[in-house]
């Protein structure tokens, strides 16, 4: 990093200015706690509130028990120190102010620490944290002495990706046989060596620096994913941005919005975090991962997290609020369609609105107007180009050939084996069925009597159109009728839900 680029994060960076605020020590204690430590994602302004208050409850309570000042008021509004004592009412606290305050202006656009929105169907305020405040967080969880540096599980780990780009950068079919043959002969000697039962399990030491590894990477990635939230936002507020200042054609905006859809979802942070998406929702890497926890928090070498037990549950919630972010666009351009749609309707209705007002002006107008005598209710239009070009008459040809007789032993027998259905058979078994209630369902009519000609028969019932007779169609129901086809074949048609019933007229009366 050169010295123009450390300077511009120095003035624009929301983590620096963070880590020059006198409050500092308050923002990282008490967002951290909520956001990063608890990983609460959005939470109302009431209960943030409740929070906030219960925890300067406790530090000023804490700070005033051993006589520590912190001069940190000057850096939230700009007070003096006599301001600041007034403010508390007398009080030298260390922080004075209420929880409104310190939560108000630490969503204020100067400092940028946290995001507060709406969301849909609900009138309150919610916050989370900015990646700014997830940055300052981390990098001051960094500065704490650690009794113990693990760094064999981090080597391990470089040599597996380094194995896993070269490897997979390998366009050689041999050379990757190659190294797929090396890799299951360590296999076989690892397990090997278990049937032999000289495989030890792993020290405490060793415990350790794969835990501190784990841990640290795990809560790194939910750090990560509110980075990745917030560029898919700023890609969304650029969005909306253009539609309220475009003043160009829907087509062009159209496209431009679309190719920015595309550009999220093919850019290389777009395929990592998709990859990432679709690898975490395998159902079978969510159990292997639920397996894996559960065993990790028994474990009695090293002194487990009991929260990590449900990290994987953590990414999934935080990869759907990023989903949920990448979707505003395409909800975002639904609207501008509507919108656009109303619009312009709008202004055909006013058009509309405008030639009645002229129509009724020139109606009671009493100078002469031009007028003309129309012979029908409309005028018939008759555009020149609409006249086809002449076209010869074609001359037809005479045959005057004598016809041939046909075949004496002609077989007419398949004209008279046509299907033919005897529609008031059909009415009379309705009309039967229909006498011990008013109603019944076509495929339970069917069973007691079933089709003799098939499906033919079937159709016909559906075309029965009798006064006293109704059928009632479900859509929402689907039912199964079998028959046997000409050729003996049992079949089944599917059809919806068909309830033949009496008519309303003559349900009342005796039958």
């Amino acid at each position: 990093m050169d010295h123009d680029e450390i300077a511009y994060l120095r003035a624009n960076s929301g983590a620096w200015r963070l880590l020059r605020a006198d409050t500092a020590p308050l923002v990282l204690a008490v967002l951290g706690r909520i956001f990063v430590a608890d990983n609460v994602r959005s939470i109302a302004e009431s209960d943030l509130l409740v929070r906030v208050d219960d925890a300067l409850h406790a530090i000023n309570s804490s700070l005033s028990e051993t006589g520590t000042a912190i001069g940190g008021e000057t850096a939230v509004r700009g007070e003096s120190a006599a301001e600041v004592a007034r403010a508390a009412g007398g009080e030298r606290a260390a922080y004075p102010r209420s929880a409104r305050d310190y939560v108000e202006a630490w969503a204020a656009p100067g400092q940028g620490w946290l995001r507060k929105f709406y969301p849909d169907g609900t009138t309150e305020a919610h916050y989370d944290a900015t990646s700014e405040l997830e940055k300052a967080v981390a990098w001051v969880s960094g500065l704490r002495a650690r009794s113990f540096v693990g760094t064999e599980s981090r080597l391990h780990t470089l040599i597996e990706l380094l194995r896993q780009m070269v490897h997979g950068a390998e366009t050689d079919p041999a050379g990757r046989l190659t190294q797929l043959h090396r890799r299951r002969a360590e296999i076989d000697a690892q397990i090997g060596l278990a049937e032999a039962g000289q495989a030890p399990p792993l020290d405490t030491a060793a415990l350790l620096d794969r835990y501190q590894h784990f841990s640290g990477t795990a809560r790194e990635l939910l750090a990560d994913f509110r980075e990745v939230e917030e560029n898919f936002r700023a890609l969304d507020r650029g969005a909306r941005e253009q539609i309220a200042a475009w003043d160009g054609s829907k087509g062009e905006l159209l496209d431009r919005l679309v190719g920015d859809r595309h550009a999220i979802a093919a850019s290389d942070q777009g395929r990592s975090f998709q990859a990432f998406h679709d690898f975490l929702l395998s159902r079978n890497r969510q159990e292997e991962l639920s397996d894996l926890l559960e065993r990790l928090v028994t474990l009695d070498q090293v002194e487990v997290d009991r929260r990590l037990r449900h990290v994987h549950h953590d990414w999934l919630d935080a990869a759907e609020r990023t989903q949920q972010t990448v979707r505003q666009l395409s909800e975002q351009l639904r609207r501008f369609l509507d919108d656009r749609v109303w619009l312009e309707n709008r202004r055909v209705m006013d058009l509309l609105r405008g030639i009645e007002r002229t129509a009724l002006l020139v109606r009671d107008d009493p100078r002469p107007a031009v007028t003309m005598e129309l012979d029908a209710l409309a005028p018939r239009v008759h555009l020149p180009m609409e006249r086809p070009l002449y076209v010869p008459a074609a001359a037809g040809e005479l045959d005057s050939s004598v016809a041939e007789s046909g075949a004496d032993d002609f077989d007419g027998t398949g004209l008279f084996d046509q299907v033919y259905v005897d529609t008031a058979r059909l009415v009379a078994t309705v009309r039967t069925e229909l006498r011990q209630s008013d109603q019944i369902r076509l495929d339970e009519l069917l069973d007691r009597h079933p089709p003799a000609l098939g499906l033919a028969e079937i159709v016909a019932y559906l075309a029965i159109s009798e006064d006293d007779l109704d059928l009632v169609v479900d859509d929402t129901v689907t039912t199964h009728v079998p028959y046997v086809d000409a050729s003996g074949v049992p079949r089944q048609v599917r059809m919806p839900l068909i309830t033949l019933t009496r008519h309303r007229a003559t349900t009342g009366g005796p039958r």
